[in-house]
């Protein structure tokens, strides 16, 4: 599926260039808008979820796995647990909303469209994991989420909502008072800065978070998300954290974040970040084996001396026997 997308830009790519190369003085060159419209023409190139996914089961869509890295097939680290035909994000990360409506392609889960994003759970406040958060606020609004974003997270939340709601405040008012007439009480967020325990419960889900070591940063959290039939953990950028083992003991699913081998080849200011910051896929299965899980997922990886995602994943399986996964963005579980 990535190799047909990155051919698609390629394509797209040469196109544009060739439209421009080719076009003769007395001809009319081939506009970006032409292009565009002759590629989207073009027959999908990725796959789509024809058949609606079991309503009665919960999936997890990894709608972003990446990094402050730019990589340009993985989008911001974004989560989305899908169950009782609701949507419930875990970070907002770059793209969170256009990679929320590819997740609901690919998956076939309505949930996931735009409109029907309405509460999310930010396990810290880096950027990485936030830079989604205006988007998720706005673009469901102007696409018609009929109630307020409800957002769960460290404390700073609310200053930080605050802070982007004034920044977008002449957009807002725009979209108010001009001719889209939207509603300026559907864009407020209700917000919630969380502590450890038990912080959303509704009829389908019940969300706890707990506290992780991530370097410097005072508040950080992982979620353990627990309904009818699956139990699971998402660790959040933590540092090696072995209290983990205790809270996901016999989960379903762990989704945890993780560096390839190598560090120690590296300047010691970096070792010393890495090591603090984040946890090697070593010690990853360790935690695994120990809580006995059912499955592995990683995601957030950092390569940090040119390993490779097999070469990974088979770092998790030096202590982990269950399964493991290298979580790539739109896989579903």
């Amino acid at each position: 599926m990535r190799s047909q997308t990155c051919i698609f830009g390629l394509v797209l790519c040469s196109s544009v260039l060739a439209g421009c190369a080719r076009s003769p003085a007395d001809e009319s060159p081939v506009s970006l808008d032409q292009t565009v419209e002759a590629a989207e023409a073009r027959p999908a190139r990725e796959a789509i979820q024809t058949a609606p996914r079991d309503p009665s089961r919960t999936w997890v869509v990894l709608l972003g796995t990446g990094t402050p890295g730019s990589e340009p097939d993985r989008f911001g680290p974004a989560t989305a647990v899908v169950a009782g035909g609701n949507a419930y994000l875990i970070d907002a990360g770059p793209g969170v909303v256009r990679r929320a409506t590819a997740g609901a392609l690919v998956s076939g889960l309505v949930a996931l469209q735009p409109q029907n994003l309405r509460v999310v759970f930010f396990t810290h406040l880096h950027s990485d994991h936030t830079i989604g958060y205006p988007d998720l606020i706005l673009s469901p609004w102007v696409l018609g989420r009929l109630v307020p974003l409800q957002a769960y997270g460290p404390p700073g939340l609310d200053a930080m909502t605050s802070a982007l709601l004034e920044a977008y405040r002449e957009d807002i008012r725009v979209r108010v008072e001009g001719p889209e007439q939207l509603q300026r009480d559907l864009v407020v967020v209700e917000t919630h800065e969380i502590e450890p325990g038990l912080i959303y419960e509704d009829a389908v889900i019940r969300v706890e978070a707990f506290a992780v070591p991530h370097g410097t940063w005072e508040h950080a959290f992982g979620f353990k998300l627990t309904t009818a039939d699956r139990t699971i953990v998402i660790s959040g950028d933590t540092g090696p954290f072995d209290g983990l083992v205790e809270i996901a003991t016999g989960a379903d699913l762990l989704i945890h974040e993780a560096y390839g081998a190598g560090l120690d080849l590296r300047q010691p200011e970096t070792q010393l970040y890495h090591g603090t910051f984040h946890t090697s896929a070593i010690k990853v299965g360790e935690i695994a084996a120990a809580a006995g899980v059912g499955m592995v997922v990683l995601h957030h990886q950092l390569h940090l001396a040119g390993d490779t995602p097999e070469e990974m994943v088979e770092q998790v399986r030096l202590n982990f026997d269950g399964e493991v996964a290298y979580g790539r963005d739109l896989e579903v579980y």
